[in-house]
């Protein structure tokens, strides 16, 4: 399998990694929690969903339910679309039935969990009907209602917004995919995830910290690639948590499509917003990345099964490397 896209490979130049490993920090184990953009909101909340005995929050901006997709590509091409025809009974059956054959953690560990959720109204490439679907995805297995936020009502294209960086709001940027909107998505999730009360990131935020390489290829038993995803990922460690004496929280920011280092090199990773949040508040941020590959040409995340049939599982390859990375950040699971 290695071989079927060795040639492929040697055309986008990624073929050997001189990445250094991902080392181990201080983290506080009760503080792992995950987000993404577009695809990368899809494989966030199938993180969530299947880890969810590990992960306390998750931030999806410019998603669509979980496993919506049924398992198709055709599906998710739906679900993008048309989110009228999403049953959001059958999406809870799925979970039900995943965790009774230990396909995923019980649901009930979700119950006091954070959740944001974003749909731009202006969202051209998934329509902004999926945000409320989503919400009442999680308000099946959230007991209080005030742990579910929702930003409905801003006029953003399909987008990771921020507060200084990018293109005009309601204009598809597909430069990057990061937009101007005056709102800085990243704090806004975190702060929620994280209680409410982080420092806010300001034009003067100094970035003391160091963003990091590191080597996906040790998390899989295969090459990264026959999953889709990159040799090289990248790592922003705080100032206050480069020595490890002081703990940490951990966040895992998933990009989308287009939007990995082999599209838009570091442009998610460095002006994404999550660095200088994670600079005032002690928040390891870690970006795993995704490459294109002939069943995957845009670099997504898989969210309708082109790693096989268990992709919205906890034998998903994708969740299974995701978790190693998460397990060797934090030095446990």
């Amino acid at each position: 399998m290695v071989m079927r896209w060795f040639p492929f490979l040697l055309f986008v130049g990624f073929v050997l990694a001189a990445d250094p490993p991902l080392e181990t920090y201080n983290v506080d184990r009760s503080s792992l929690s995950v987000s993404g953009v577009s695809s990368g909101a899809i494989m966030a909340s199938q993180l969530h969903v299947i880890y969810s005995s590990r992960i306390m929050g998750v931030g999806l901006i410019a998603g669509v339910p979980f496993a919506c997709s049924g398992g198709t590509l055709a599906g998710l091409t739906t679900c993008m679309s048309i989110p009228s025809l999403e049953s959001v009974s059958t999406m809870e059956a799925l979970v039900s039935s995943g965790a009774l054959f230990g396909n995923a953690d019980a649901t009930y560990h979700m119950r006091h969990d954070k959740v944001f959720i974003f749909n731009g109204l202006e969202d051209s490439v998934v329509h902004p009907g999926n945000g409320p679907n989503i919400a009442r995805f999680y308000r099946h297995y959230i007991h209080d209602s005030r742990n579910i936020k929702t930003v409905f009502d801003m006029h953003t294209e399909h987008c990771m917004p921020t507060d200084r960086v990018g293109g005009p709001c309601t204009v598809l940027s597909k430069t990057n995919y990061l937009n101007n909107c005056g709102y800085n998505g990243a704090f806004e999730l975190l702060n929620f995830i994280y209680g409410g009360h982080l420092m806010r990131p300001s034009g003067n935020t100094t970035l003391a910290g160091q963003v990091k390489t590191f080597n996906q290829a040790q998390f899989f038993t295969a090459a990264p690639v026959t999953y889709s995803l990159d040799n090289t990922g990248y790592i922003y460690i705080p100032s206050n948590c480069l020595d490890k004496s002081n703990k940490c929280k951990l966040h895992v920011a998933l990009h989308g499509c287009k939007m990995g280092r082999h599209y838009i090199n570091e442009d998610y990773v460095r002006n994404g917003g999550y660095n200088e949040v994670g600079e005032l508040n002690d928040i390891i941020i870690l970006y795993p990345q995704v490459v294109p590959t002939l069943l995957n040409p845009s670099g997504c995340w898989d969210g309708y099964g082109y790693t096989g049939a268990m992709f919205a599982t906890n034998k998903g390859y994708q969740e299974e490397g995701l978790r190693r990375m998460m397990t060797q950040v934090m030095g446990h699971w």
